[in-house]
């Protein structure tokens, strides 16, 4: 992004004028912003306006920045754009992160079995079973019925636990790398993100240690099918990362266990007796995207604030969605339909990981629909794949201070294009040696 396409004597107007470049295309995720310096010269106004709308920007997380480095827009700015990039043609497209839709079930043969009657201002914010589904859902923790409620999505739920939570300037731990949602999220509500390293078994328990001297307010982490290392915790780094988090019982605990039982891997908590938690599971893995529904459980204050916000706001989550979601889990087909789902996604991870080792190439995925494949640079190595006809995602809109790497998504992936893929990264990671078992 030059100069020219950024005007004002304000900062108010400089920031107007980018966060309009980026709403119309003409600056894109990845841009780098003029310096200060260069960008006050030609504008004619003083470096402190210019640091100032910065500030504004990097605040409301449409710019990111770091010590030694460029200014850049951020990869996904809080803007709202119409313009998406086109695809090239002829991609296979793992890059996008979603459930294969031949393992999800039919939400036309679900609409067609409930009845709806129209909801009135006033009514009960929950239908009938509602509440009794929520306890299910969290039945290994046994939450009493004020401790539950319903959220548009997990990411919803994580917008209003950080506004019940914190204020601006405060810090939060994240995972790193970490869902670039949460990231986005972090960064437009004003807070500051603060890394914590994260290896297949999930954060890092001295890595969490240091961290934590930095006097954060709250902990969001994931912990099963973690996007996008597909990270999982297991009984020894639960017990680990719980004795750390013990030093700190004021800290606020986010758990997103957003792909449920689809994960592939047992749940572990790290919320066990903590005073301020929340453990969030949607519906989107298993039942579908476009059904915006999570489900909510926490200590009581949290949960009250979640939802007395909500009825000042939108109210309540859609009655239309809710009777979805029952019929949908009452469905003995559709409970079939989850165990084959999870144990294709287990498969198509698990031979991938396989032809992956087979060229020695590393990965990681314990867990969920996706494989993170460390890399040297990871915009020649995405190009040379596009090259070979795959779409991977890059992994720099995931992490802080974390080292390259590739997301793959293998929720539609076939055991023999992941064969056909792995040796197509190989060739792209070490193009002087063969790229096939010897």
């Amino acid at each position: 992004m030059d100069c020219a396409q950024i005007e004002g004597r304000t900062s108010r107007e400089l920031v107007e004028s980018i966060e309009r470049a980026v709403q119309q295309g003409r600056a894109a995720p990845g841009d780098v912003v003029p310096s200060v310096r260069a960008l006050a010269r030609h504008v004619g106004i003083s470096p402190a306006t210019v640091a100032a709308a910065y500030r504004d920007l990097r605040t409301r997380g449409v710019l990111t920045s770091a010590v030694g480095r460029d200014t850049r827009i951020s990869a996904r700015p809080p803007l709202t754009s119409r313009i998406a990039p086109p695809l090239p043609a002829g991609l296979r497209d793992l890059s996008d992160g979603n459930p294969d839709p031949r393992l999800l079930p039919s939400l036309t043969d679900a609409a067609h079995a409930v009845a709806m009657d129209h909801y009135r201002y006033g009514d009960a914010t929950l239908i009938p079973g509602m509440a009794e589904l929520a306890a299910r859902v969290f039945a290994e923790l046994d939450p009493a019925e004020d401790q539950l409620c319903l959220t548009g999505g997990a990411m919803d739920a994580l917008e209003r636990v950080l506004a019940a939570w914190l204020k601006p300037g405060d810090k939060v731990l994240v995972e790193d790398p970490c869902y670039t949602a949460v990231l986005d999220l972090v960064r437009a509500a004003g807070l500051l993100p603060v890394p914590v390293a994260v290896d297949e078994y999930g954060l890092v328990p001295d890595r969490l240690r240091e961290a934590l001297s930095t006097r954060p307010a709250a902990l969001i982490h994931t912990p099963r099918a973690q996007n996008p290392s597909g990270a999982a915790l297991d009984p020894d780094r639960a017990a680990e990362l719980a004795a750390v988090l013990d030093e700190h019982p004021d800290m606020a605990v986010f758990e997103n266990d957003h792909a449920g039982p689809l994960a592939g891997q047992p749940f572990h908590t790290l919320t066990a007796a903590r005073r301020r938690w929340v453990l969030v599971r949607s519906v989107s893995k298993s039942l579908g995207p476009d059904l915006r529904l999570a489900f909510l459980t926490g200590d009581r204050l949290t949960v009250s604030r979640v939802e007395g916000r909500q009825r000042l706001g939108t109210g309540w989550v859609s009655h239309i969605l809710q009777h979805m979601v029952l019929q949908l889990s009452s469905d003995p087909a559709v409970h079939k339909l989850m165990q084959k789902a999870e144990r294709t996604y287990t498969d198509r991870r698990e031979q991938f990981l396989a032809s992956l080792a087979a060229h020695g190439v590393p990965a990681t995925g314990r867990s969920g629909l996706n494989v993170l494949v460390p890399v040297a640079e990871e915009y020649a190595t995405l190009r040379r794949l596009q090259e070979l006809g795959w779409l991977l995602r890059a992994g720099e809109p995931h992490r802080l201070a974390g080292p390259p790497f590739v997301r793959i998504t293998i929720s539609t992936l076939q055991p023999a294009e992941g064969a056909e893929l792995a040796a197509h990264l190989a060739e792209a990671l070490y193009p002087r040696r063969r790229s096939h078992p010897a």
